[in-house]
């Protein structure tokens, strides 16, 4: 099988909008591959000319300048597929708060919660195995799926590795520009313990991201998750223990970098990431159309980083202009 450990992820982090900037462009120092914008899909952008109505009022004025407004607006419209799990339901809220249209696809269709983001979500009931395509990718700009799961080795590789690979395929074949994948840190584990079911199904999956979306393909390695789950109407809270553990290892880095090549040393040293911080990493890579690659956990982060700090800028830059 392939190995894809040294490809290296590739995005532009965003810069704070300016009424005359240009923005910065950074790239992760890992492998770096090129491509023209001419690759990226047409369907994703559509351009809009608006003329304001004083222009109309100084059309017969020749000493007047007429104001024409050009406007390159970016429609996006996502595809969750395991919207509705504990990763998949942050990705579609995080989504809904950023004006994206979501759908999402999982077998146990809407969820019970009554947040009012949920309302702004189409959710359909189905399998990827089944599924209908035609009334799910139609109008799609990017594909994330989040499917992974435990039990036997034939389990595992099913649904971490041949129902991803099914969705990619699909996403190939009805021209969907971007397909991001949710999978997993390998914790430095000895190579006979990455033949496992989980670890193989996860890396076939990665494989075939790479392969078929080689310029926008996206994959996320974090650790482990945490933030508020909820299983069968409880709500585990994971970031009592995550979050601090996070601050821990993050504060300790520089001394317990010397043990980082030890196998399995990840198992114990690696940074737990908040769901949320993937969340956003995902919306990153759904409006950047430079970034493509594997992202490692701190990459997650510090793209995660990059469009709150975008948000963040824009609120200041309109309150500052004097906008509601």
């Amino acid at each position: 099988m392939a190995s894809f450990s040294n490809i290296g992820a590739i995005c532009k982090v965003p810069s704070a909008p300016s009424l005359s900037s240009s923005s910065s462009r950074a790239l992760f120092p890992t492998t770096l591959r090129s491509f023209s914008h001419s690759q990226v899909s047409r369907s994703r952008s559509c351009r809009l000319c608006i003329r304001s109505s004083y222009a109309e009022a100084v059309r017969g004025n020749p000493n007047s300048d007429a104001i024409d407004v050009v406007a390159d607006v970016k429609t996006e419209r996502i595809v969750v597929i395991g919207g509705s799990g504990f990763v998949g339901s942050a990705i579609c809220k995080a989504a809904v708060s950023e004006g994206i249209e979501v759908i999402s696809l999982s077998r146990s269709g809407r969820p019970s919660n009554s947040n009012p983001w949920v309302d702004q979500v189409t959710w359909i009931t189905g399998d990827v195995f089944y599924a209908n395509w035609d009334e799910i990718l139609i109008g799609a700009t990017a594909v994330v799926s989040t499917l992974g799961g435990f039990g036997s080795d034939e389990q595992m590789l099913r649904i971490n590795g041949e129902a991803n690979v099914v969705a990619v395929n699909a996403a190939k074949e009805y021209g969907i520009p971007k397909f991001i994948l949710i999978s997993v840190h390998d914790y430095n584990l000895p190579s006979f313990l990455l033949q496992s079911g989980y670890f193989t199904g996860k890396r076939k999956a990665e494989s075939e991201v790479l392969s078929k979306f080689p310029s926008s393909g996206v994959v996320l390695r974090p650790a482990f998750i945490y933030g508020k789950r909820k299983v069968g109407g409880f709500e585990i809270p994971l970031d009592l223990i995550g979050e601090p553990l996070e601050k821990l290892l993050r504060a300790t880095e520089s001394f317990t970098k010397p043990l980082n090549s030890l196998p399995a040393s990840d198992l114990v040293l690696a940074p737990p990431v908040s769901v949320d911080d993937v969340a956003y990493a995902v919306i990153n890579a759904v409006k950047d159309d430079d970034c493509f690659g594997i992202f490692t956990i701190d990459q997650i982060k510090e793209a995660c980083g990059s469009i709150i700090h975008l948000v963040s800028n824009h609120a200041l830059h309109v309150s500052s202009l004097g906008c509601a």
